[in-house]
């Protein structure tokens, strides 16, 4: 690996993110708040940190095309760490939270778009801090280093390396012929998103700021609030339905919406895991409004659907947004939210998960080793959205469920070897994987993590970034190899 060209990629990422609270410093001016003083201190950290790693770095000499894959993944998995590290800072300085151990969890959780907390009064934070964990959210929920690309084109060739390891999903697509062409596209469309959103939330009640907050929660499929009560603060069915909508638009390939502003509509439907993705969630979602109906839980037709919908939605989506308490449901309904933490989102969304499309990929492979004991002779091809599945992409996505579980085993047991019960450890180490946020009984949509000891949260801030990175991009920090010329 070239590490003064990986470290020169990294100053100006490191940039972008100090950049980024300039949005919350003024709002911290404004306001003449006392998080003020901790995010100019922050800022000037995060410019000094860009100057040491520029420092000697060789990027502006050797151009856009020395990211090879050592550095693109050596730039990808490093920039969420030290934009993280930057990113807490204002926590920390402000106060907010007890300890750094604490920052650097809320950061990681905010960036990985997880939205496990260790915040326990929300809403007597000041506004910038507010906007700085939403924002931490907005950044991450499309890429650290898809907004990079962006707004860094000559990365080049060499960025592809960095966007094929951060982009979710078992194939990471381009939109248009050019990376930068295509990360301002996905961006262009994530604002879109956003944007709405907020008007429709503003019109619903919500203050400008609430919209704004909420917004980048949702499209990020984060789950920060403004508000203690997260959205069962706010009481309205449209707020609700709004919510709903978009965080399950957020959970559909961002590739997709592309072929709608190509006026494609057909091949929008056709796609397989969208409609995948869109009939695992309706039938989880009616089986859950059964089962809660029948119990005698919600009166209404209309209130048990949009309860449940919001969180089969949140859940699958991995926003983490609650208006109930659901560690009180059956535990049929537990079982099922577990089941679709595992399953997540759609590929190439800001959903976590394994996503829907590996399951796809496997469960396609499963079909034809079955035929294959039928038929022994017969040449039998796997096939998603009319094309055969390749052999390494079917590898991949094995690997993928074995890595997957070990880390979720091994993670369990530490967790437990700290006194957590089962139930509490595995949903919490599952959740931070997914990056979903709340889990089940003592880390449960109503509770938070702070009581948990900091080397737990410490290792749940590691499960987050792998799970955010799909767990190669990580792992392959840690082997020797990766350094080696």
């Amino acid at each position: 690996m070239k590490i003064r060209t990986v470290a020169g990629v990294l100053s100006l990422i490191c940039l972008v993110v100090s950049c980024a609270m300039i949005p919350p410093l003024c709002i911290a001016l404004y306001d003449r708040s006392d998080d003020l003083t901790a995010f100019a201190l922050s800022m000037l950290s995060g410019f000094a940190v860009s100057i040491l790693l520029s420092w000697k770095s060789n990027i502006k000499e050797q151009g856009k095309n020395t990211l090879g894959i050592r550095e693109g993944v050596g730039v990808t998995g490093f920039s969420w760490i030290i934009a993280s590290l930057v990113g807490a800072l204002p926590y920390w300085l402000s106060g907010s939270v007890p300890g750094y151990s604490d920052a650097f969890f809320e950061t990681m959780s905010g960036f990985t778009t997880t939205g496990a907390t260790i915040m326990t009064d929300i809403e007597i934070l000041p506004r910038g801090i507010l906007l700085w964990r939403s924002l931490t959210h907005w950044m991450g929920g499309m890429g650290i280093i898809v907004l990079s690309l962006a707004v860094l084109p000559f990365l080049g060739v060499g960025g592809m390396e960095m966007y094929k390891a951060e982009v979710p999903g078992i194939t990471a697509e381009k939109i248009t012929p050019r990376l930068h062409q295509t990360a301002i596209m996905l961006w262009a469309m994530y604002v879109s998103l956003t944007l709405i959103e907020t008007v429709l939330l503003f019109f619903g009640g919500m203050s400008l700021f609430d919209a704004f907050c909420h917004s980048c929660s949702t499209i990020a499929t984060g789950g920060f609030s403004t508000k203690n009560n997260s959205i069962a603060y706010f009481t309205s069915p449209y707020i609700q339905w709004v919510i709903i909508i978009f965080m399950f638009a957020s959970g559909i390939n961002f590739s997709l919406y592309f072929l709608l502003l190509q006026k494609r509509f057909k091949d929008f439907i056709a796609d397989e895991e969208m409609r995948m993705y869109t009939l695992i969630t309706v039938i989880s979602a009616l089986a859950m409004s059964a089962a809660l109906y029948f119990s005698g839980m919600f009166r209404g037709i209309e209130d048990t659907l949009r309860r449940t919908f919001f969180h089969v939605v949140s859940v699958m989506t991995t926003t983490g947004f609650i208006v109930e308490d659901y560690n009180l449901w059956p535990e049929f309904t537990k079982f099922l939210f577990v089941i679709l933490m595992f399953i997540g989102a759609s590929g190439g969304s800001t959903g976590g998960g394994c996503k829907v499309s590996r399951f796809m990929v496997l469960g396609r492979q499963l079909k034809t080793e079955v035929k294959r004991l039928l038929h022994p002779r017969a040449i039998l091809t796997s096939r998603l959205n009319g094309k055969p599945i390749a052999k390494s992409t079917r590898d991949s996505a094995a690997a993928f469920f074995v890595l997957y579980m070990l880390m979720l085993t091994v993670s369990t047991l530490i967790t437990t070897a700290f006194g957590i019960d089962l139930l509490s450890a595995f949903t919490g180490v599952l959740t931070c994987l997914s990056n979903v946020g709340p889990g089940l009984n003592l880390l449960g949509p109503v509770e938070n993590f702070a009581w948990l000891p900091s080397v737990i949260k410490w290792l749940f801030s590691f499960c987050m970034l792998a799970g955010r990175l799909e767990l190669f991009a990580v792992f392959l920090l840690l082997l020797p190899g990766t350094y080696r010329k």
